[in-house]
């Protein structure tokens, strides 16, 4: 799959993750740049936990297929170009699709004060 960042290391928070992820930090929160951008990239059915953020996040899809639920609603299909809107306190997962790799840029907003909650792990069924 080709993506225009570098996927980066393999990704520090994987225990809230099930399958491998990686994660380069494009932009890390300090006192001048207020702000948390990381290109996440997601091995083949690779996927977040269940989680929120207190100051909600947007993530813009780079490159791949993946997907996108909110506790209670349909899986969303994602595609290069895709703009996903988290409000806060939002409980969701995103992740690649079970055939193909996945890449988007995390946006945190809402900081410094945005916290992310991380909860149970999505299940085989709730992911398929």
């Amino acid at each position: 799959m080709q993506q225009v960042f570098n996927r980066g290391e393999i990704n520090p928070y994987g225990k809230y993750f099930t399958g491998t992820t990686y994660l380069n930090m494009l932009v890390q929160k300090d006192e001048m740049w207020n702000s948390s951008i990381g290109n996440v990239t997601f091995e083949k059915g690779a996927r977040t936990n269940w989680h929120k953020h207190s100051g909600g996040q947007i993530l813009l899809v780079t490159a791949g297929e993946g997907r996108y639920q909110e506790k209670g609603k349909e899986i969303r299909i994602l595609k290069a170009g895709d703009v996903v809107k988290i409000p806060k306190d939002v409980i969701h997962w995103h992740g690649a699709s079970p055939d193909c790799d996945f890449a988007h840029i995390s946006i945190e907003t809402n900081i410094p004060n945005n916290q992310t909650t991380w909860l149970e792990p999505v299940s085989n069924n709730e992911y398929k």
